[in-house]
């Protein structure tokens, strides 16, 4: 599989970082490619990091302004123009979407695929691995969206909610059919 990963290049500390690790290792060993943001730096590094040792393959899309902190030796590095190229790209070449830990822009690129199934623009796994309960109110915001009629269609069908790694690889290796 080619999953792609909207995550954070920040620096954070181990209750993030470890379990973004657990799951590239098993992106890695599974023999799956890491499709994400491109940057060396901050989580996306570690999980960049995790993938290659474990023995995936890389698949980076940057943006202009971000190319100095491009990650070198990977399998493919795309640089976009901006920021709507960037998630375009990144969705085209994922099989399915993991969204991890982040700030404003990893909220963007998730409601941006979360938009599009919502109006059946695609039909990709999502999930959304909600690391040390990060993702709590979003998730609450989410289910009170959906009981208030906001949803056209039931929130299980656009996005899974994952609490550990395992789980989420689990989901999207059942939902593409993979053994």
């Amino acid at each position: 599989m080619r999953i792609c990963v909207f995550l954070s290049a920040a620096d954070l500390d181990d209750r993030y970082t470890r379990p973004a690790r657990e799951f590239a290792e098993l992106l890695g060993k599974g023999g799956h490619t890491l499709v994400w943001g491109g940057s060396d730096a901050g989580l996306m590094k570690v999980v960049a990091d995790g993938v290659q040792e474990a023995g995936g393959r890389l698949c980076g899309v940057s943006v202009d302004f971000l190319s100095h902190k491009v990650r070198p030796g990977v399998d493919d590095m795309v640089v976009a123009r901006d920021l709507a190229e960037r998630k375009r790209l990144l969705l085209e070449k994922g099989d399915a979407v993991v969204i991890m830990v982040g700030g404003t822009g990893t909220l963007d690129e998730a409601t941006e695929i979360l938009e599009l199934k919502k109006h059946g623009h695609t039909d990709k796994p999502v999930v959304l691995l909600n690391t040390a309960g990060f993702y709590d109110g979003l998730k609450q915001q989410f289910h009170r969206m959906e009981a208030e009629g906001f949803l056209p269609r039931p929130l299980a069908d656009l996005v899974f909610f994952a609490e550990e790694p395992v789980g989420a690889l689990a989901y999207l290796e059942e939902s593409l059919g993979v053994e």
